[in-house]
């Protein structure tokens, strides 16, 4: 009880922290950086359940995303449906791909869970980039399926455009920012209830566990499942920020970058997502100018962080 009213103080005063943001600093490319953070963070923290809370090493989050992305796009494309809607539609295919990816991993283990969930984002990437042939003809010409290597536009938005003028995107900072603190207490209720004490006793002893009830069936898809519907509403707001949705979601370099803000801010913590994701977007800023050394240095600094701070930056006043 007493760390759950911890998680809420902290939860308030970095709500209030990044709320307060675009008032102190009035630049528009400051503002727009942090909703693309609260994006990434909130796939992160998602991510966390499954990779750090069950210890099921995944790499399918960014295929979750770009699914999420991809069918509020074409529903809102096809359909014509407000995109609200369409984001909640985005969300709910998630969470059915993401369960359909636990069931396929449903039998193996560590390495080969990794291999088979990356090697199912990159068919669908490659599925994507070689989409050639017409699926219906617009007034800009023919249009692929999913858009192929131009991705998908003009699929709608949540109508802040209009609203807000050249102010939007500070709309769009607190939409990813209400998205963001959904899917962190979301996150937090379940790490510190049943469903993370099944999670983490199916993480550190599977045996024991089994032996005592605890279905692995159930709970791998259980978490699969729930950590999906955050990632793909992330995912569908992802879309009608960029105002485009391209198979450049689902490179390496943006995968291997969610990863090392999970390992950054603390595998398995609540807000280490969220700490590690503001660390690495700050020190890819300051690497942006540095050409081929900028991989280089986000490679040197998740080395640093998984050799000598395992736990990351949150862990480090853990003693166990």
């Amino acid at each position: 009880m007493k760390s759950g009213w911890r998680d809420l103080a902290i939860g308030l005063a970095t709500t209030a922290a990044l709320a307060a943001v675009p008032f102190a600093i009035d630049l528009r490319y400051v503002i727009t950086q942090g909703t693309l953070l609260f994006i990434y963070a909130t796939v992160v923290t998602q991510w966390n359940l499954v990779f750090g809370v069950a210890g099921i090493f995944s790499l399918a989050q960014m295929a979750i995303f770009a699914v999420g992305a991809y069918s509020a796009a074409m529903i809102g494309f096809y359909w014509q449906w407000p995109f609200w809607q369409a984001m909640l539609g985005g969300a709910v295919a998630a969470v059915v791909f993401s369960t359909l990816v636990g069931l396929a991993c449903l039998r193996l283990r560590g390495a080969y869970v990794a291999l088979l969930t990356l090697a199912i984002a990159q068919v669908i990437y490659v599925y994507i980039v070689t989409d050639t042939e017409c699926f219906v003809q617009t007034d800009a010409g023919c249009q692929q399926l999913m858009g192929g290597t131009r991705g998908l536009q003009k699929f709608g938005d949540l109508g802040l455009r209009d609203w807000l003028k050249g102010d939007f995107y500070i709309g769009h900072y607190y939409v990813a920012l209400a998205i963001l603190m959904l899917a962190t207490a979301f996150s937090a209720v379940i790490i510190r209830g049943p469903f993370g004490l099944a999670f983490k006793a199916l993480r550190d002893n599977p045996g024991y566990a089994m032996a005592r009830g605890i279905s692995r069936f159930k709970y791998q898809l259980w978490v699969f499942a729930l950590a999906a519907f955050f990632t793909g509403l992330a995912g569908s707001f992802y879309a009608t920020n960029a105002r485009i949705v391209g198979p450049t979601i689902l490179t390496t370099p943006l995968l291997l970058l969610l990863m090392a803000m999970m390992v950054v801010g603390g595998v398995g913590t609540i807000w280490g997502p969220l700490v590690g994701s503001i660390v690495l977007i700050l020190t890819d800023e300051a690497l942006k100018e540095a050409g081929e050394w900028r991989n280089v240095g986000l490679g040197l600094m998740l080395a640093f962080f998984a050799v000598a701070l395992p736990r990351g930056l949150v862990g480090l006043g853990r003693r166990n």
